[in-house]
Order: C-alpha cells, then sequence, then structure tokens
C-alpha cells in the first residue's frame, strides 16, 4: 500500500503524463498537417478558383461556401436552441416531461452525424425538395442545425440554471414580470455560457463532412441562393483527397480550415471575455 504522500505524488505523475501524452498528439497532428500545407498556401491559393476537379487552382469558393453555410447554419440553431433552453431552464424546469425532453436531447446529442446526414436527405432533401431546391445550402444548413442543437440547448439550458436566484429575485421584487426577467435578466447574464455552446456548434458543423455529403450538394461554385449547392472546405477536402488524390491541396486546405476555426474560437473568445467584464460590471 503506498503511503498518502507516495499516492499523491503517483496521482500527480499520472495527470502530468495524461496531459504530456493529449498535447503532445495536438501538437503532432497540426504540426504535421501545418508542415505539410504551409508549402501549398499562398495569395493565389487563398484568392484563386478550383480548377480541375480542386486537384489545381486554389480554394477561394469552399472558403467563402464554409462562411456562409456556417452563418446560416447558426441562423437556424441559435434562436430555436435558445428558446428550447429557456423554456426547460425558466419555464419548465422540473417534473416528468422536462426529464423526457431532456433525455431525448441528450440522445440526440449522440447520434453519428451520418445519421442526421440520412434524415437530412430523405426529408430536407427529397421530401421538401420543392422548398429547399434539393441538394442545397438549405438542406445542408438545416441539416447541419439539427446536428448542433443538442449541444447549444444543454449547454445554454446549464448557463442558466447557474445564474443565481437573486438575480430573479432582485427582478421580481422591482415589480418585473416573468419574461422580463428572462430577457433582461437572465439570458444576459448567462451570455457567456451560451456562447461557449454556440463556439463548440461551429466546431462541430465547420468540421463536418459525411452528413453534408448527402445533403450540401458539393458544388464547386459560390451559392447566390439558399437553393443552391454548395461545398465546404471540409467536402472538399475529402473530395480531392478520395476522388482526384491531390495531397498538397488537401493538406493546404486543411491547414486553412484549422487556422479558420482558430480565429472563430479567438474571436469568440474576446467576446466572452467583454461579456463577463460587462456581466460582473
Amino acid at each position: 500500500m503506498f503511503s498518502p504522500r507516495k499516492a499523491e505524488q503517483v496521482a500527480l505523475f499520472v495527470l502530468w503524463a495524461a496531459a504530456a501524452l493529449t498535447i503532445l498528439s495536438l501538437v503532432s497532428i497540426l504540426g504535421y498537417i501545418f508542415i505539410h500545407g504551409q508549402q501549398k498556401i499562398n495569395w493565389e491559393f487563398l484568392t484563386a478558383e478550383p480548377a480541375e476537379m480542386g486537384a489545381s487552382g486554389g480554394i477561394f469558393s469552399p472558403i467563402v461556401s464554409t462562411l456562409i453555410f456556417t452563418l446560416v447554419t447558426l441562423a437556424l440553431a441559435v434562436p430555436a436552441g435558445l428558446a428550447a433552453a429557456v423554456f426547460l431552464a425558466e419555464y419548465l424546469k422540473k417534473g416528468r416531461i422536462a426529464a423526457v425532453l431532456r433525455f431525448m436531447i441528450e440522445a440526440l446529442a449522440g447520434i453519428p452525424s451520418i445519421i442526421f446526414g440520412l434524415f437530412g436527405f430523405a426529408f430536407f432533401v427529397i421530401i421538401l425538395k420543392p422548398l429547399t431546391g434539393g441538394w442545397s445550402l438549405a438542406s445542408g444548413a438545416l441539416t447541419g442545425a439539427c446536428m448542433i442543437l443538442p449541444t447549444i440547448i444543454r449547454t445554454a439550458e446549464e448557463a442558466l440554471r447557474a445564474v443565481p436566484d437573486s438575480y430573479r429575485e432582485g427582478s421580481y421584487a422591482l415589480g418585473a414580470s416573468k419574461w422580463q426577467t428572462v430577457a433582461k435578466i437572465t439570458v444576459p447574464a448567462a451570455l457567456p455560457g451560451i456562447l461557449t455552446g454556440i463556439i463548440l456548434g461551429i466546431g462541430r458543423v465547420v468540421g463536418e463532412t459525411a452528413a453534408l455529403l448527402l445533403t450540401l450538394g458539393g458544388s464547386l461554385f459560390i451559392p447566390a441562393r439558399l437553393t443552391d449547392p454548395a461545398s465546404t472546405m471540409s467536402m472538399h477536402l475529402y473530395k480531392v483527397a478520395m476522388e482526384v488524390g491531390a495531397m498538397d491541396v488537401c493538406f493546404g486546405t486543411a491547414t486553412v480550415l484549422i487556422f479558420t476555426v482558430l480565429l472563430i474560437n479567438l474571436a469568440a473568445g474576446k467576446v466572452m471575455k467583454a461579456l463577463r467584464q460587462k456581466t460582473i460590471a
């Protein structure tokens, strides 16, 4: 048997080893991609359109399509997810119905993305084709919204539940209604946590491939309408790797995709920090 001091040293060593292994794995993956991808990245690669099925040219249209797709997906998912979280945290709270709803949301969060893709293909692409245009930005964004809704709902609900009850009680004491308290006190106080869920959703939807292959269409042109097909950077990377085999383009695209996600996270982190400071003030 280890003494308490020895056991603490062993546990500390195991934790340090696990953390070092995790960081080393991450650095190794990112370093390998960057070393092979930075040779391809230049101004022409970032601003030129793909040519020869993506084997040459640049990735301008996949970059723009990725940003458009992400914004449309968030425009669909964030209001619905926030509304559901407010309903669960502020109005329904406890009970059998709330427990069932939370269980279903947790179950949806664990469903593989390809299942969402099959659902999106069957429902949005085929059944709702007169509205979505079939394989299109609308079908892909609706599928992406379904994928990230559980994450946004659960994260936003936990952020709302973490707001101290004294905030609500103080608002009620001043004569505010339930909705006024939620809209002007509870939700603003929970915004940093809500933003965390949105960031997680962005990370998932930007890097998604399988579900979008069945719904987004894969066009190399920038979509002008919601009913036009499109292709994100992750889809472009997959197609070039599997159908063309131009690995230099794949590594370049992967590097740009990583930096895009990092920039989004950094920007969201700045916003989150500003919101926290505003809440504290």
